[in-house]
């Protein structure tokens, strides 16, 4: 497969000249990269409103910063719809390590203006800092507050779970975790989602079972020895199986929400994301999956440089309100 023409420019363009040698380097680096592409992204998706605030610190637990994000109740309006709408609990991606708020509002502003949502969008504690399941932790009490919220979100009971790459895995826990507690959840969206770390991406016979693992076309944008070094600097060995890190490695899979999964062939996690899919249709979970060809891992946050991504991108926002029931 051949690699989006505008997206293989727009690389090249962006890619820094030297490799990040400490973990501050690589979080500015996608800062002035996530930066490049917002600034391209249609201005009509922005919201009405974004509100910085922060879920309070409880007992040992920190503090938790979120950004708020409330559609318009007009395109390119600046009035706030007050009409009732799904809530939508967004995990940023970034291999628990370098991703934030910043880096992935163009993110949160697609889904908040095409699927008409609120999204709240978690800054939860990275690694190697915080080490799993610390992001676990964070995503799981962030989702837990907010559910018990949400007349003051968007109104209605609908919650979803809803994130990329890293931030992806994140939403998928959380809905196991919340299906155990018996805690609503009306949707997953999974957008190219890591889903099984065990082996830390280094093991050679798990590797073997993931053909994108092995696929030459990693070298567009995330590779394995990428993900390895994400792995390795969030979680041990000894944890790398367990569901809150590797939702495909959960023993039991009936019951959780129903997801949307979108992936992309030319990137690392294609298979294992697949997998997960056949995994919950085969535990009797409604799932709506689509894969692109000529897209690799993190398009969705490049509408703005792409027509290939930005439809793409769209599309997840139609599935997710489909499988909702709303048009």
């Amino acid at each position: 497969m051949t690699l989006d023409s505008d997206i293989a420019e727009w690389m090249v363009q962006v890619t820094p000249h030297e490799d990040a040698v400490t973990i501050e380097q690589a979080r500015e680096q996608a800062r002035e990269t996530n930066a490049k592409a917002l600034d391209s992204l249609d201005p009509a998706l922005t919201p009405a409103s974004e509100e910085d605030t922060e879920i309070p610190a409880d007992g040992d637990a920190p503090a938790i910063a979120i950004r708020v994000l409330r559609p318009a109740g007009e395109p390119g309006g600046t009035e706030v719809d007050p009409s009732p709408m799904p809530t939508v609990v967004y995990f940023h991606g970034g291999g628990w390590i370098i991703g934030d708020l910043d880096t992935h509002l163009g993110h949160a502003r697609r889904i908040c203006s095409q699927v008409r949502a609120v999204v709240v969008s978690v800054a939860y504690r990275r690694a190697p800092e915080h080490r799993f399941p610390t992001a676990f932790d964070d995503a799981l009490r962030a989702a837990n507050w907010v559910g018990e919220r949400l007349p003051d979100f968007g109104g209605t009971d609908t919650l979803v779970l809803a994130g990329d790459s890293a931030g992806g895995q994140l939403a998928a826990s959380v809905a196991l975790a919340r299906r155990d507690a018996g805690l609503p959840v009306a949707a997953q969206l999974l957008l190219y989602p890591v889903t099984d770390v065990a082996g830390r991406y280094q093991d050679a016979e798990i590797n073997d079972g993931y053909m994108s693992r092995r696929s030459v076309y990693q070298r567009f944008g995330l590779t394995l020895e990428t993900m390895a070094t994400f792995a390795q600097a969030y979680v041990d060995e000894a944890d790398a199986a367990d569901w809150r890190v590797s939702p495909k490695r959960c023993a039991d899979l009936t019951g959780v929400a129903p997801a949307v999964i979108h992936t992309s062939t030319l990137d690392v996690l294609r298979t294992e994301a697949n997998f997960y899919a056949d995994d919950l249709r085969a535990a009797g979970v409604e799932v709506v999956t689509q894969e692109f060809p000529s897209l690799n891992h993190s398009y969705f946050g490049l509408g703005g440089v792409s027509a290939v991504a930005d439809s793409a991108a769209a599309q997840a926002a139609a599935d997710l309100n489909e499988l909702l029931g709303r048009e």
